[in-house]
């Protein structure tokens, strides 16, 4: 597939991603981490993300037949992918272990991942349960 097919999914990426990353940056506005605290908004932004992630991946691939073709790349590369935050989730782990305080920084190194596993999973779960007890729709 040539660059000029992929540049409506290079398009949705980036809106998505834009949307995701501004609100991570107002999540971390209305709720700053002081200097040397344990950094619980990124933690929580990214478990949200990873719910969202996996309440996406359900309704795109399980429920929506077929799906758009740009909705995975724009909802689940973009939104969530700008919203979670990978480098920043290190940079404080670095911080805290720079500072001194080994103990939270690699108690927020596992956190996060084993957080962000359990939300996937809840995300993925509450999905197929909400799913399954919708009304079926029939094709008009």
């Amino acid at each position: 597939m040539g660059f000029r097919a992929q540049l409506p999914v290079v398009g949705v990426v980036a809106a998505g991603g834009a949307l995701g990353a501004c609100a991570r940056y107002a999540a971390t506005l209305a709720w700053p981490t002081p200097a040397g605290a344990f950094p619980w908004t990124i933690l929580t932004v990214n478990a949200a993300g990873c719910a969202l992630l996996g309440v996406i991946m359900v309704l795109a691939t399980e429920t929506l037949t077929p799906p758009h073709p740009l909705l995975r790349p724009f909802l689940g590369t973009g939104v969530c992918g700008g919203f979670t935050t990978f480098s920043t989730y290190a940079l404080d782990t670095q911080r805290l272990l720079a500072d001194g305080d080994a103990a939270r920084g690699l108690l927020y190194l596992a956190a996060t991942a084993l957080t962000a596993l359990g939300a996937v999973w809840a995300g993925v779960t509450a999905a197929r349960a909400a799913t399954r007890a919708a009304p079926e729709r029939r094709p008009r």
